[in-house]
């Protein structure tokens, strides 16, 4: 996690997700190539989650700018906005890897392949890894802050 934002939480929580989105989103295409002959009820799951999470990943961006150009001078509807964005960016990874993991376990062409086994439970990991991240994020935020630092 990039800890130089400080108190700087909407950022710092942002960029994080915007990081993380990305990776789910290429982690669809790694998936697809990866497994040879995969079923097509999951190349088409793949494809789908792969807009889905491009779509997250490009409103995370849009957020991004307008805490920046607001100087960090959030309204508290601009700051409950973003907590909604990360809370809906921890659901859909938690949905991600629900994919994941019936692609592992039910998919007939992974059971075989244990190279996409490990990448996939490394694809796992590293979506935990963020809603870890977001959880311990929106708890300090909730947790600590009403309202965000500074209002306008």
């Amino acid at each position: 996690m990039q800890f130089y934002y400080g108190h700087q939480m909407p950022l710092r929580i942002l960029d994080e997700a915007e990081f993380w989105k990305h990776q789910e989103e290429e982690h669809t295409v790694v998936i697809r190539e990866l497994v040879t002959g995969l079923e097509k009820e999951y190349v088409d799951a793949l494809h789908e989650w792969e807009k889905a999470l491009a779509k997250t990943h490009q409103q995370v961006v849009s957020f991004i700018e307008s805490v920046i150009r607001s100087n960090l001078l959030l309204t508290t509807q601009l700051y409950q906005q973003v907590l909604q964005l990360i809370s809906f960016c921890l659901e859909e990874s938690e949905r991600f890897i629900e994919l994941c993991r019936q692609i592992k376990h039910e998919s007939k062409v992974v059971s075989s392949n244990q190279t996409a086994k490990v990448v996939i439970d490394h694809i796992i990991r590293e979506s935990e890894y963020f809603i870890g991240i977001a959880r311990a994020l929106l708890s300090q935020s909730y947790g600590n802050m009403a309202v965000p630092p500074q209002q306008s």
